[in-house]
């Protein structure tokens, strides 16, 4: 009847009908399930501001105060004193902002490509591609503190396989490659186990990512005769940029937090050399007792990986409401 009386009202000339409101926020978000959902939530959602959120703001507000660390001593509150010393008189931080966009770039460019051309591979029916899809994947789900061990005695230049490589092509003076004692080398042979550890990740997300893209729209670009670069640049890889963009956020935040590889291979040398981001805040804080100034960098590298990250957000929030 309310509809009936709507529709004449609208077909009557010259009278106009008054918009409905909108519901309110709550009654929205309401009819959305989001309050039958809260129960469930609330345990990961009070976990995650405990563990997460809290220390985040914590560590933004250390870095505002001068403070060793100890409880015994007391937080002297000196504004953006820590933020002008680490940006006008520490070298060391500029070496580790360095070394970490050389990082992010590298690993857009490298794993990515490689993870990319190994699915392509391995998405095609080759002997025993199942069990190279595990072999390839195995480095992405070990602890990246026992990946530098392995790779620390791979480097060895006394008994490492690297070593032995070196001597069997008659490089260097034959003692051997010394890659993580060499200023100019350490951060490469670093990020060498890094590619290792990340290529079979990103191999998998592309071979979930190849599962949609259509065999019809394939095999018809084939019989109008598209060679094998022309249907995967006009065919697949346009289906792939929903996985592209998730592959290289998760690159860019792995790349920007490394510490576990540094902290197992170099701890940062030679001469600091190798610094990290990540790894110059733990250092800051926990080695040379001036929290004030590694919660600084600690904050540093938060606004980086928000900026990096929030773009994506809004991209991904976007595609959902498409």
């Amino acid at each position: 009847m309310t509809k009936l009386i709507a529709t004449r009202l609208s077909e009557t000339p010259g009278l106009k009908t008054r918009p409905s409101p909108k519901k309110p926020l709550l009654k929205r978000i309401a009819k959305g399930g989001f309050v039958a959902a809260l129960p469930f939530l609330a345990p990961a959602l009070a976990a995650y501001v405990v563990f997460v959120i809290g220390p985040m703001f914590s560590a933004v507000r250390v870095s505002l105060y001068k403070w060793s660390g100890f409880t015994t001593d007391k937080q002297v509150f000196v504004g953006f004193q820590n933020y002008v010393r680490l940006f006008t008189k520490d070298p060391v931080f500029w070496t580790a902002v360095q070394n970490s966009v050389v990082w992010v770039l590298l690993s857009l460019v490298i794993p990515t490509t490689l993870g990319l051309l190994m699915a392509l591979a391995l998405n095609r029916p080759v002997f025993g591609r199942n069990v190279f899809r595990s072999v390839f994947y195995i480095p992405g789900v070990l602890a990246p503190i026992a990946i530098a061990n392995m790779w620390r005695w791979m480097y060895n230049p006394n008994y490492g396989v690297i070593s032995d490589i070196s001597k069997a092509l008659h490089l260097g003076d034959g003692s051997g490659v010394t890659f993580l004692s060499d200023p100019k080398v350490a951060i490469y042979a670093i990020f060498a186990a890094f590619v290792w550890q990340v290529a079979g990740l990103n191999m998998v997300l592309f071979l979930a990512g190849l599962q949609s893209v259509s065999k019809e729209l394939v095999e018809s670009a084939r019989l109008d005769g598209a060679n094998a670069w022309q249907v995967f640049r006009n065919v697949t890889l346009p289906a792939l940029r929903p996985t592209v963009v998730v592959v290289l956020v998760l690159t860019i935040v792995n790349s920007i937090k490394v510490f576990d590889l540094v902290v197992g291979m170099t701890g940062g040398g030679p001469a600091q050399k190798s610094q990290v981001l990540a790894l110059w805040s733990y250092s800051q804080s926990f080695l040379n007792h001036d929290f004030g100034l590694g919660n600084a960098t600690a904050t540093v590298l938060l606004l980086i990986t928000l900026v990096l990250v929030i773009p994506y957000m809004i991209w991904s929030t976007k595609g959902n409401e498409d």
